[in-house]
């Protein structure tokens, strides 16, 4: 029986933890600029809907931190902030940015759950079998975005490239640190 070395083990768990709350934390700052400054009560509603799917998969990880005894990334307070930010920013452009920020995380969250699912080995089913789950969860998260008007043409492209390379950067800085 192969085993999935450690220190991808933590990187996995310790990667996951953050992504998922971050994950809150854009949807957080969605919800704050819908409840002040626009009014939008059908996106609000699915972003809430999308949020408990993030929390659920938040203390999944956040359970696994702490069973497996790993610490989280040190990063996690600017993670949070950067989070708010954005997801209030997007909202604050309109429905259609604030459905292409959900759009254009979710598809690096495939890629590098996808990946991982290959990184993990025969001692590590039940973890991979619940990431395969919150891989579906999230595509299905980015279908909903397509439907209520994300979209990549024009300026919002720029936007789309800005929050990939930022989830990106994010991955690789939580994963290390």
């Amino acid at each position: 029986m192969s085993k999935t070395d450690k220190k991808t083990l933590e990187e996995i768990i310790r990667v996951d933890h953050a992504g998922e709350r971050g994950a809150i934390k854009i949807y957080e700052g969605q919800l704050l600029a819908l409840k002040t400054f626009k009014q939008d009560e059908e996106l609000k509603r699915k972003i809430e809907e999308m949020k408990e799917h993030e929390r659920e998969h938040f203390e999944f990880f956040d359970k696994e931190i702490q069973k497996r005894n790993i610490k989280p990334t040190k990063l996690l307070p600017l993670w949070d902030l950067m989070g708010i930010t954005l997801g209030f920013g997007t909202a604050m452009l309109g429905k259609k940015a604030a459905m292409l920020c959900t759009a254009s995380v979710e598809e690096v969250i495939d890629d590098h759950y996808k990946n991982q699912t290959f990184q993990l080995k025969d001692d590590e089913r039940e973890l991979k079998k619940k990431i395969i789950k919150f891989r579906e969860d999230e595509l299905e998260h980015r279908d909903i975005a397509y439907e209520n008007g994300a979209t990549k043409v024009g300026l919002y492209k720029v936007l789309d490239k800005i929050v990939k390379t930022s989830s990106k950067i994010a991955i690789v800085i939580s994963e290390k640190i």
